[in-house]
């Protein structure tokens, strides 16, 4: 069954976040584009806004972005923004929601990369260091500064490396691939340890979790998602377990 999160959106169409009930930490009482007053529900009748849509047992949160409603899905009456500001400028998305957004179609875009035609060969992901080397070519399409296999500082006497950097961006990017051997347990106990390990970096304003598992290896995915959630509390920044 679908279920939808809520979005928050500022009086003048800007979007805050479209994952407000899950994540209220990235929610704002004003934007800070334009100063704007910021809503989540409907004046109206109260009904809240549509975020992102989530399915069960599945982390991926939505497969297409998700635009800013003109009007209310439950009264039909327009949104304070309705008509204010041009379609270009509210479909805008940040830096996050971009990642989020190509991460959460990375099964859709290795599916012709499988099925290639004239028999010519097919482009095989077999471990992890293949979605690495894809996920670097996706991310040159969209950002500058990529730093791959980035030193991260030391933590609990050790230091490590980052999948990716985005530096500009301080979004630090951890590709996992299930396999035999590496399934639910193991797969969290990585990214608590990922998690623990980025708070402390100055570079790391936003850490996301990519777990590819093709194969359904996760049983339980929501679990796993809730349990790691609960290794964030106290953090201020935002953080996303997608799975593909």
């Amino acid at each position: 069954m679908t279920q939808y999160d809520v979005m928050q959106v500022c009086t003048n169409g800007h979007m805050i976040t479209s994952t407000l009930g899950s994540h209220p930490e990235n929610g704002m009482s004003y934007c800070d584009k334009c100063g704007a007053q910021t809503i989540s529900t409907c004046p109206e009748c109260n009904t809240n806004i549509k975020g992102e849509s989530t399915y069960e047992n599945v982390l991926v949160i939505s497969a297409t972005a998700i635009p800013i409603p003109q009007f209310c899905h439950h009264c039909g009456h327009p949104y304070p923004w309705a008509n204010k500001v041009d379609q270009k400028e509210k479909n805008s998305i940040s830096p996050l929601e971009r990642v989020k957004f190509f991460l959460r179609r990375f099964h859709l875009f290795t599916k012709p990369l499988r099925e290639r035609q004239h028999r010519r060969n097919i482009f095989k992901i077999e471990n992890e260091y293949d979605v690495q080397d894809l996920l670097h070519a996706i991310l040159k399409l969209h950002f500058d500064d990529i730093r791959p296999e980035e030193f991260t500082s030391s933590y609990a006497g050790k230091s490590s490396r980052m999948d990716f950097l985005l530096k500009d961006e301080k979004i630090v990017i951890e590709a996992k691939m299930t396999r035999e051997g590496l399934k639910d347990g193991e797969v969290g106990t990585q990214l608590i340890d990922d998690i623990a390990r980025y708070k402390t970096s100055p570079d790391c304003q936003s850490l996301v979790c990519f777990v590819y598992d093709p194969e359904g290896l996760i049983r339980n995915p929501t679990a796993l998602e809730n349990d790691l959630s609960k290794e964030e509390d106290g953090v201020n920044d935002p953080r996303l377990k997608a799975r593909a």
